[in-house]
């Protein structure tokens, strides 16, 4: 199993590699932290290209030093049109489970804010990208996996994928139903469909897990998204999995509106699924290696 982790020697790129460090342990997950150099940017002759080399090479040694001794990691430098761009490109190429990177730097301590890399990668990459929230220094394995199960059926790609995961790390899975009364008719109906979809999935979640493994469910409401994500408690060794929008082509990302704005409340990372997101793998034998 591949990680494709978006790399920058900033607090962005830290982000990026403890969250992939956290998700990796326990996984025999083999880490690609991927520096993306602009594909146009003229090619500087002499002495000034010898600094640009060097600064690589810095950027190499710092990003290598964050990854813990005990994971399997390489650095790769790529050129393309844009960083979201490379790290499709580089995902693609080593047949990689996931892309991890970093929130925007500007934005809430603990907050995600989607800045232009997210975003095209939210619109574009084929395979799922865990995104993690500016300051993010966690290092330690995950602890649980929150996964936002909506009011309807649908997200079986994220569905499957929260089980799994859980499954194969061992870890609590916890079925969330975000309901925003101020965006829906009658609150009581409301509310109510939700608890009914929900323990629809927790029943197919407990068939499918091994006995005894912890599954729950909750559902938060409240005026907004924000109130309903502020209702639940959250683990510091937490990261919640969403499906991506009805909206978006097969197998691509595209997450709406209410996924946004769960996004930009949320204290902890979050796992973004395409739709219909299949594992392709030229191995059969060797699928589970492109879990998330």
């Amino acid at each position: 199993m591949r990680y494709i982790v978006g790399y920058t020697p900033n607090d962005r790129g830290a982000d990026a590699v403890a969250l992939a460090t956290a998700m990796a342990r326990a996984q025999d997950a083999h880490l690609d932290l991927v520096y993306v150099l602009d594909k146009g940017a003229p090619h500087l002759p002499g002495g000034r290209a010898k600094a640009e080399e060097q600064a690589v090479l810095t950027t190499q040694r710092e990003g290598l030093k964050l990854v813990p001794e005990e994971l399997s990691v390489e650095f790769h430098v790529r050129e393309a049109d844009s960083f979201a761009a490379g790290l499709i490109d580089a995902a693609v190429e080593y047949q990689a489970g996931l892309i991890v990177v970093g929130a925007a730097s500007s934005g809430l301590f603990k907050r995600h804010t989607v800045g232009s890399v997210a975003n095209a990668l939210l619109h574009a990459s084929p395979v799922p990208v865990a995104l993690a929230p500016r300051g993010y220094r966690r290092t330690e394995p995950i602890t649980r996996l929150t996964l936002a199960v909506g009011m309807r059926a649908g997200a079986e790609a994220a569905i499957d994928i929260a089980i799994e995961s859980a499954m194969r790390r061992s870890v609590p899975l916890r079925l969330v139903s975000l309901v925003e009364l101020d965006a829906e008719g009658d609150s009581g109906e409301v509310v109510n469909a939700a608890h009914i979809h929900a323990n629809t999935v927790l029943t197919e979640a407990a068939h499918r897990l091994p006995e005894g493994h912890k599954v729950s469910v909750e559902v938060a409401h409240g005026r907004t998204i924000e109130e309903c994500i502020d209702d639940l408690e959250w683990d510091d060794g937490e990261v919640m999995i969403v499906g991506s929008s009805r909206l978006a082509e097969r197998n691509k990302l595209f997450i709406g509106s209410t996924a946004n704005k769960v996004l930009r409340a949320l204290p902890v990372p979050m796992l973004v699924i395409p739709r219909e997101y299949q594992r392709v793998d030229s191995h059969p034998e060797h699928a589970a290696r492109h879990q998330a």
